[in-house]
């Protein structure tokens, strides 16, 4: 039988079956039309369905991560949310809720890669508009959707080198394919019985036609296999064999894995040869194939050698193209030949401040701030040219010492430099530093951490410059000691039972203030030193001590010529003085040190704590960039909110009194004007509802005193809400609540008097001390004190504790009238001054002035109003 023909005739295969009995399966038809191609169909589950939507997303963001597309990554990311929103119910039912880890472990890597990408400042900055947008907004999106993923993600980071889940489920699916397929394979076997003859070779006789006709069964089984074989060949072409995203997919998990390792610092080489070698990061500017060499092989090393060498380093600074990360690399080598070769510390001290300014023109933008581990090389190679100079009382630095007259190989030694200066642009980077984290987050509390370095490199710096500096160094160096010290609150100074020889915060900056006020050249320095002296006192509750120095400088005649950080200490030093004023009861001290901040409506910016909203050509950028640089630290800011709570609360104990004392008075003066308007403001109102904001209370606690009503207003400024916002802010809360209760008391009662006075005809100050709940000997003094300043008409009667009233104010009737006669009267001046003026032109008449008689004109209203009537007299008698 031909072995092309697939089946045989009915004859064939009862003949087949008749002579011996073969198993066989029936042989396929392979044609190459779609429509008769017979095709497996299979039925997938919704679990498999949606994780394979996930997995595809997931492949997809990874490719976007690899060409750092943000935008293209926040469309998947999004499209990632949505897909795993669908896949909720099966995530419920199958995994009980939680989460599939391959899920997991995408969401753990597209973390890391944004914070990554977050923290390189540099490239952040060279991304166009459009990927730094969708950069923080997938920063942002992908905080708050991780949120619900914490357990998961905190387990998952525990052990990442876990398998996931789709691995696990992709493995028992390839080997259930593999076993179909090999059970496919050994179809064709099983279609052979092992106890079916083979075939015979064929021979030359007479019966080989009879033995080919009988063993047609045989042959054509054997045709069978082949063309089954060749079935099973042609169907494996036509196969759907792994597409490229398995490959990679097995690429990422090969290169997280290798990641992994090398964080954990256990990769191999073979690992690194098998994928490929390691990346290599090309440094911007000239290539150059090795690091040339710092010296011949065969020359000596001395000191002047490596002061040539020093010189040649030096001499690229500034020039375009150098690579500053080299420089710094050619001078460590430099100071480690120096330091193997014994060459001196001398030449240490030199190399270091070399290393030092270097690491200062690593940052090309002056405005900028340093990046942290460059700061921190800083700090410690200032700190190693401090340990060199204290470790050697021969060895000076200093800026007079040309490069002539150096001395690195002899005692006494002599380097070109200035300590002072580096100690104050590194102070002045670490205040860059902090301005440029989150004051909310915890890496601004990491770099806060670092002010203990600060201060104590400062405190080196001083002992170096109190033994070589001239006087006028010393007082540079104890400011910057008094720049951290000043608005820092020491509870030691508080105890009466202090320990022999410890020294409080305010005897040392009383301490340097003092060597600044009589050895400093300059007015800048002393003008600073006094103002962190006064700040210091006044945080201190020192009132008085604050106040006297403070008259005693005359700074508020001339500060206005000052240098702006320096009136930004002004403005600072006033604040604090008007919190302690407040503190110790005095009302109205604290209202006039606040009074010219808080009027302007803008205490934010001229305290250097953040720029207001401004129009659209009010300020440029050049400007704004300026402020920027100039505001303080988070950590030096003043609660704006207690400021304005102090002013206005001192605003109502004095202005409320005065208001009902001249509430007929037409002429009237405003103490506080943003009080008054605030006040006027709600009670224009129709409906005053309960107070919301710290303002509004205040408010409302005026409103409360101007009836007499103490208790609610008390109850106003006193209450959990403004405890937790306002007073327990302060130092001493308790004190500060009781002290606000007491004036409370005693302006309510003074207001009291002024506004019900011409009620009574007498007055008990037993009557008056239960219903203020003020001691009786208070109430007579108060009452006493008015009545000298002559604010109420009465007199005192001992016998009775009585105040007698004395009726000789006007009524509110007269009181009104004499305001309406008083209105009147500047009504009828206003109009005879514009007919002056008129009159001045013209005469009576229309005849201009100059021809005729000339009018004399009368020296007031009275003479004119008297010639008037003489004139009509003299018409009438004519008449």
């Amino acid at each position: 039988m031909s072995r092309f023909f697939a089946t045989g005739t009915d004859s064939e295969s009862e003949s087949s079956t008749e002579e011996e009995v073969i198993v066989r399966a029936p042989a396929p038809v392979y044609t190459f039309s779609d429509d008769e191609e017979e095709t497996k169909r299979v039925v997938r589950s919704m679990k498999e369905k949606r994780y394979e939507e996930l997995e595809a997303i997931i492949h997809t963001l990874r490719n976007h991560r690899k060409i750092k597309d943000y935008s293209s990554a926040l469309a998947s990311f999004e499209e990632l949310q949505r897909a795993y929103t669908r896949a909720a119910p099966v995530v419920l039912k199958e995994e009980n809720g939680i989460a599939p880890r391959f899920f997991i472990r995408a969401l753990t890597e597209l973390d890391d890669w944004v914070t990554g990408a977050w923290n390189d400042r540099d490239a952040r900055k060279a991304l166009s508009k459009g990927n730094s947008k969708a950069l923080t907004s997938l920063r942002q999106k992908l905080r708050k959707y991780t949120k619900d993923f914490d357990a998961e993600i905190s387990k998952f980071r525990e052990n990442p080198d876990m398998p996931d889940d789709d691995d696990e489920r992709k493995d028992t699916s390839s080997s259930d394919e593999s076993d179909d397929e090999d059970k496919v394979k050994e179809k064709p076997r099983i279609a052979r019985s092992p106890e079916a003859p083979r075939r015979p070779p064929p021979q030359d006789d007479e019966s080989s036609d009879s033995m080919d006709w009988g063993s047609s069964s045989s042959d054509s089984s054997s045709s069978s296999d082949d063309e089954t074989r060749g079935a099973a060949t042609l169907r494996e072409r036509f196969l759907k064999r792994a597409t490229e995203r398995d490959d990679d997919e097995e690429r990422d998990r090969r290169r997280v894995r290798r990641e992994r390792r090398e964080r954990a610092g256990k990769i191999s080489k073979k690992d690194q040869a098998d994928d490929g070698g390691e990346w290599e990061t090309v440094r911007k500017g000239a290539a150059t194939s090795d690091k040339p060499k710092m010296f011949a092989k065969d020359s000596d090393i001395d000191a002047a050698l490596v002061v040539k060498k020093l010189g040649e380093i030096s001499a690229a600074r500034g020039r375009k193209r150098t690579d500053r990360r080299a420089q710094l690399e050619l001078l460590h080598e430099l100071r480690t030949v120096a330091q193997q070769h014994n060459l001196g510390d001398a030449l240490q001290l030199k190399l270091r401040a070399a290393t030092v300014a270097a690491l200062f023109d690593y940052n090309p933008k002056v405005s900028d701030a340093m990046k942290p581990e460059y700061w921190s090389r800083l700090v410690e190679n200032v700190d190693q040219m401090v340990t060199l100079l204290l470790s050697h009382d021969d060895m000076m630095l200093s800026e007079t010492i040309t490069e002539d007259n150096e001395q690195l190989v002899t005692a006494p030694f002599k380097v070109r430099g200035c300590l002072l200066t580096a100690l104050e642009r590194l102070d002045d980077e670490f205040t860059k530093l902090l301005k440029e984290c989150d004051p909310h987050s915890n890496e601004y509390v990491e770099r806060l951490k670092d002010e203990v370095r600060v201060s104590t490199l400062i405190d080196r710096v001083c002992q170096v410059v109190e033994r070589d500096g001239t006087p006028q160094e010393i007082c540079r160096a104890y400011l910057r000691k008094i720049d951290h010290l000043y608005y820092k609150f020491d509870t030691r100074a508080m105890k009466k039972d202090l320990q022999p020889g410890e020294e409080t915060t305010i005897k040392k900056m009383e301490r340097l203030c003092k060597y600044i006020y009589a050895n400093d050249d300059s007015d800048r320095l002393r003008t600073r030193a006094i103002l962190s002296h006064i700040y210091h006192h006044a945080l201190h509750d020192n009132w008085f001590q604050a106040r006297d120095l403070l008259l005693m400088s005359h700074l508020q005649e001339n500060v206005q010529h000052s240098d702006p950080s320096t009136q930004i200490l002004y403005n600072r030093t006033m604040a604090n003085l008007g919190l302690c004023a407040f503190r110790r009861g005095n009302v109205k001290e604290a209202h006039g040190c606040l009074a010219e901040l808080m009027m302007t409506g803008k205490p934010k910016e001229l305290l250097a704590q953040g720029l207001l909203p401004q129009r659209q050509h009010e300020r440029s950028k050049e400007q704004e960039k300026i402020e920027k640089q100039r505001q303080m630290p988070f950590h030096m800011h003043i609660n704006l909110e207690l400021l304005e709570c102090v002013y206005l609360v001192s605003a109502m104990l004095i202005e409320i009194p005065y208001m009902a004392a001249h509430e007929f008075d037409a002429r009237r003066r405003m103490i506080s004007k943003t009080f008054y308007q605030n006040l006027r403001a709600s009670e224009r109102q129709a409906l005053v509802g309960p107070p919301e904001s710290m303002r509004e209370h205040a408010v409302a606690a005026a409103r409360a005193m101007r009836r007499g009503d103490w208790r609610a207003c008390l109850n106003f400024i006193v209450n959990e809400k403004m405890n937790a916002k306002v007073w327990d802010l302060m130092v001493g809360a308790d004190n500060v609540r009781a002290m606000l209760g007491r004036l409370i008391r005693e302006e309510s009662l003074r207001t009291y008097l002024f506004t019900y006075a011409h009620v009574y005809a007498s007055l008990s100050l037993r009557s008056l001390a239960d219903m203020f709940e003020m001691p009786r000997q208070r109430v007579h003094s108060l009452v006493s004190k008015m009545i000298i300043n002559e604010e109420l008409l009465a007199s005192l009667d001992d016998p009775s504790e009585c105040a007698i009233l004395h009726r000789s104010e006007p009524t509110r009737m007269q009181a009104l009238a004499l305001q309406l006669a008083d209105k009147v009267g500047n009504l009828v001046d206003s109009n005879e001054r514009i007919f002056e003026k008129q009159g001045s032109f013209f005469q009576r008449g229309g005849a201009p002035r100059g021809e005729g008689r000339q009018r004399e004109r009368p020296r007031d209203g009275w003479g004119r109003r008297q010639r008037n009537r003489r004139r009509d007299d003299e018409r009438g008698h004519e008449d």
